[in-house]
């Protein structure tokens, strides 16, 4: 009898739980997909490439060989068309459509295809490379089906997606899988928070939308893992993040974004141990740009931004997001860590696309000096010189020490020639004296960590906590 009643129970609880996994699985993706299929469109574009052609026929250099780029010169150069393909997704019945900016970046011709068979022509709106988000206008007055934006915070790791496309030029495929993984960064872009989805997404699926199951879009498709096909390793732009940019490039044909007017860096456990901080957390000042925000506020090198907007700072890549989704022109209460203690710092932002740190800078290397050894580091440097300042563009009262070379057991061997010691223990460097001074005061006192900073090949000011053997 006890047994009979073990295997009773044994179904139901089998029974329950295959019933509950049945009523999760989708049973078909098809009434949902004929429902979208028309909002999603195929991208085509044309760009005019110029190339020389071989003035020596059957003839080339070997790779690498100074003789390769000089005799390209002496082509002739001929024109022509290279065509590229995408995805995207209308979300106005007007004919706006949503894309990934790398889909038509250079573009001289657009076409825009609906529903497999109507061909239009197409313009661009405004694009934003920093997101990597375009949108365009189809030139027609016909009236188009939208879909709408979803809510992706509410997308959750485990739910159920799909993904609609042109992978390899072939038009309305859909695809079906589950989110993967949230906030995903893979250094493609300057605001990075990926979804992650087993979804499969190949060439020709960038731009396109990836809906959840009430068929609203919670994602751009933009960026796979590996090269070739889909290995079940997609990234997706979440719609929260993309809306903001997409209402700003319709209204504006360009992006409005909050600019603090600082560099930034991780705050390291070694960092939070030298500052007296609870844990490692927070953004790290590197440096602040002239008669930036930040500089008129009195934000210093060094600060730890641990509150911006009311917001909690939990790690250093969340600080860039927020900050640039806070209209321009608002005084927000900024929340820092100084010398052991919190304070708040009131912050008028504002606008990065018209900021100096918006510009790229071009990287020049400085002139070989007098090479000197700095044993407690096991690397050797020079005395920063007054041509360094000049050709790197640095701060006219800079001084320091450029690194020659770094020994493979130097404790700062993640470090690269030519970046240049400004500071150690808050204190300026201008000689190996300096710093050895430093050091040594550091090991008589049994501290076993110290803080240095440096200037690194892009010019950018960066705190480095530096473990002593």
């Amino acid at each position: 009898m006890g047994k009979i009643k073990k295997l009773l129970i044994t179904l139901l609880i089998v029974n329950f739980a295959s019933h509950t996994f049945a009523n999760n699985f989708p049973k078909s993706f098809a009434d949902l997909a004929e429902k979208l299929m028309p909002s999603v469109v195929n991208i085509s574009t044309t760009t005019t490439v110029i190339t020389n052609s071989n003035p020596f026929p059957g003839f080339e250099f070997p790779p690498g060989s100074p003789f390769e780029d000089m005799f390209k010169e002496f082509g002739t150069p001929q024109k022509r068309k290279s065509a590229a393909l995408g995805s995207g997704f209308i979300i106005d019945e007007k004919g706006i459509v949503v894309t990934n900016n790398h889909v038509i970046q250079d573009s001289e011709d657009i076409v825009v295809r609906v529903g497999g068979d109507k061909e239009y022509k197409a313009t661009i709106i405004g694009a934003d490379p920093l997101s990597d988000i375009a949108v365009l206008q189809i030139d027609s007055k016909e009236k188009f089906i939208p879909v709408k934006f979803g809510d992706s915070d509410k997308a959750r790791i485990g739910d159920w997606v799909i993904a609609i496309g042109n992978p390899f030029g072939l038009g309305g495929t859909v695809t079906s899988g589950i989110i993967s993984a949230r906030n995903r960064s893979i250094g493609l872009s300057r605001y990075e928070d990926y979804i992650q989805t087993d979804a499969s997404i190949n060439s020709g699926n960038s731009g396109g939308p990836l809906f959840d199951m009430n068929g609203n879009v919670i994602g751009i498709n933009t960026a796979i893992l590996g090269k070739g096909g889909s290995i079940g390793i997609g990234f997706s732009i979440p719609s929260n993040s993309a809306k903001k940019v997409v209402d700003q490039l319709v209204k504006f044909g360009e992006t409005k974004r909050g600019w603090l007017g600082v560099r930034i860096q991780v705050v390291t456990k070694e960092i939070a141990d030298v500052e007296k901080l609870d844990k490692p957390r927070g953004a790290l000042v590197a440096s602040v740009a002239d008669k930036s925000p930040s500089d008129k506020a009195g934000i210093k090198a060094g600060d730890i931004i641990l509150e911006f907007n009311g917001t909690k700072i939990k790690e250093m890549k969340e600080l860039p997001k927020i900050v640039a989704q806070t209209e321009v022109g608002k005084t927000v209460d900024v929340k820092v860590w100084r010398n052991k203690k919190e304070i708040t710092k009131k912050i008028k932002l504002g606008r990065l696309e018209t900021s100096e740190d918006f510009k790229e800078k071009k990287k020049e290397e400085p002139k070989e000096q007098e090479i000197l050894e700095i044993k407690s580091l096991k690397i050797t440097a020079r005395i920063l010189t007054k041509e360094d300042i000049k050709i790197r563009k640095l701060p006219n009262q800079t001084t320091g020490l450029v690194i020659t070379n770094i020994d493979e057991n130097s404790p700062i061997n993640y470090l690269n020639i030519n970046d240049i010691i400004v500071e150690a223990q808050k204190k300026k460097i201008k000689s190996i004296k300096d710093l050895e001074n430093i050091i040594e005061s550091a090991l008589k006192s049994n501290q076993k960590t110290i803080l240095i900073v440096i200037y690194n090949n892009q010019n950018q000011r960066r705190y480095i906590g530096v473990k002593l053997d």
